[in-house]
């Protein structure tokens, strides 16, 4: 995998660059669909990739080792050839979903044991064990094992924590380093940044991160619940460690602004569930703002949910059309508005990616964090 610097920002520490993996090239700043069970819920991958023009997506090693498990996955080729998808994918390591199960998991130092959400039963994972479920998965980008903390937490969790979420990094590379790709393509592992909202842990983490020389990096334990002006904080932090000639990921990040803002603080990839989850509950971002598709003020507005942003969801039904289908419950609704708001933050970040080339993207990123906020 090569990361190319292509230009940066000279206002903001924003960057540009091109990402090239055994799957495709991707262009950053970028971002990636949620594909957690090995599925962009309500979208087809005709879609992701025609309409949404996904560059990327993301799979979930935890929900995949439930559910279909690794023997199907095995037996297909790896997900890329269970799902069609032939554009690279990262696989989550299955740390955050685990800290979401707080009540049936135990953390210990050889790993974290859980009762399945499926079916209750009993499960290990490891350091080296999800190493080898993500070979299995066969991802381009897999994440290592971490344990992400809480938000508030106190300061010597945090620290605890941390030294462990190293140790574990330390285990993921010595398995990752020893076995070989499974279909015969590279795959390449992430290191994850942690350290709650605590400064000095954080740049702790950073430079222990940056040290291993990986491919990538990812900042991890943001957006849990802290104020949007400590995850900035944490992230200039970190990216201000983090190697300049690899691509950084900030994991579950988020609102159109809170991903301008953090381009602006040089990160390269996004991850979230809130284009897609937003879209079920009738939230579609548009270039001119947040719309709440099921108000009755659409009611008579045929005119096109964005005519700005291109694509069939966004550009051939109407306002009007698409609020009569979450108003009698059809399963049309959401899945036109989960592929225009996929089609919306894939557009933002390739208009971010041309402001930063022209140089003129911390004025751009101003009015458009204004403006992509503003409810209509």
């Amino acid at each position: 995998m090569t990361f190319d610097l292509l230009a940066q920002d000279s206002a903001t520490k924003a960057r540009a660059g091109r990402l090239e993996t055994a799957h495709g090239t991707i262009e950053t700043p970028i971002f990636m669909p949620v594909g957690t069970a090995g599925t962009v819920k309500a979208v087809s991958q005709q879609t992701l990739k025609t309409d949404i023009n996904a560059q990327i997506i993301l799979g979930n090693t935890y929900h995949l080792y439930l559910r279909p498990g690794l023997d199907v996955l095995k037996a297909a080729g790896g997900l890329h050839k269970f799902n069609g998808w032939d554009r690279p994918i990262l696989t989550d390591s299955g740390g955050y979903q685990v800290y979401s199960l707080s009540n049936t998991r135990k953390i210990k130092e050889e790993g974290v044991k859980f009762r399945s959400h499926v079916d209750g039963s009993q499960h290990l994972f490891s350091p080296e064990g999800v190493m080898d479920i993500q070979r299995v998965i066969g991802a381009d980008i897999i994440m290592a094992f971490d344990e992400c903390t809480p938000w508030p937490c106190e300061y010597d969790y945090a620290a605890r924590s941390l030294e462990m979420t190293h140790r574990w990094l330390k285990r993921c590379i010595q398995r990752f380093d020893s076995t070989e790709g499974l279909y015969g393509y590279e795959q390449n592992l992430f290191p994850i940044v942690q350290g709650s909202t605590f400064k000095d842990l954080r740049i702790k983490s950073a430079e222990f991160i940056a040290e291993q020389g990986r491919a990538g990096n990812a900042i991890g334990g943001l957006s849990v619940g802290e104020p949007a002006e400590l995850m900035y904080e944490m992230t200039e932090l970190v990216c201000d460690i983090l190697p300049k000639d690899k691509p950084r990921y900030l994991m579950g990040v988020g609102t159109p602004a809170n991903i301008l803002e953090n381009i602006a603080l040089g990160v390269d990839m996004f991850d979230c569930v809130m284009p897609t989850r937003n879209a079920r509950n009738g939230m579609l971002f548009t270039t001119q703002g947040i719309v709440n598709i099921t108000n009755k003020k659409w009611e008579t507005d045929f005119s096109p949910l964005d005519p700005e942003l291109g694509g069939h969801a966004s550009t051939f039904y109407s306002r009007s059309y698409v609020r009569h289908l979450f108003q009698s419950k059809e399963m049309l609704g959401p899945q036109i508005a989960s592929a225009h708001n996929l089609a919306f933050y894939l557009w933002l970040v390739k208009e971010a990616r041309k402001e930063i080339l022209a140089g003129t993207f911390g004025p751009w990123k101003e009015r458009m964090v204004k403006q992509v906020m503003t409810r209509l």
